[in-house]
């Protein structure tokens, strides 16, 4: 007779997540993230994900200039036990040389899903509707499109708009940065 026995996960904190990238566990190329203590791979991106992204990137920095910083594929933290590498941040403006970036600094996060958008429409919204981030893109790249999620609570966001391709999408923080959905897509 087998006995079942239901395994138990080790989850992590972030200052251990950051030891076993000081100590070489996990390595700068490795693509992986911390969501809610775990140890998460993520997907290689595909020649869309990386021209949208690049898009964004340029679009957004041109728009926010002196007023936000714009990281790319970098760390914030939103937890204890979470620190995900959103495709684009959007950041209140100022030196991050002392300390990366926390959910007090983040205006928007961006996610941008051309394998992964059940995962970020799911997992990634939770996580930052219940840790505060008042505003997050997903960036739809099979449907060309944008969805907007604002007004953070505890089980998703208040506010969703999906906005396609003839439209045009701001940060809520900066209204008059507007971006057509075709420059994004371009």
């Amino acid at each position: 007779m087998a006995v079942e026995v239901e395994r138990a996960r080790r989850r992590f904190t972030r200052a251990e997540y950051r030891r076993m990238v000081d100590v070489g566990i996990l390595r700068p190329e490795d693509r992986v993230e911390l969501i809610r203590g775990e140890i998460v791979e993520m997907s290689p991106p595909g020649r869309r994900h990386i021209a949208y992204v690049n898009n964004l990137n340029q679009l957004l920095v041109l728009r926010l200039a002196g007023r936000a910083v714009v990281s790319v594929q970098n760390p914030v933290v939103v937890a204890d036990d979470s620190e995900p590498q959103p495709d684009l941040a959007v950041l209140r403006a100022r030196s991050y040389k002392e300390a990366e970036p926390d959910r007090e600094d983040v205006l928007l996060l961006i996610e941008v899903a051309e394998t992964s958008l059940r995962y970020d429409r799911s997992t990634k919204l939770r996580l930052y509707a219940e840790t505060g981030i008042p505003e997050y893109w997903v960036v739809d790249c099979a449907a060309e499109a944008v969805e907007v999620h604002r007004g953070a609570a505890a089980h998703g966001y208040r506010q969703v708009t999906r906005i396609d391709r003839d439209g045009t999408v701001s940060p809520a923080a900066f209204p008059d940065a507007s971006l057509a959905i075709q420059e994004i897509f371009a």
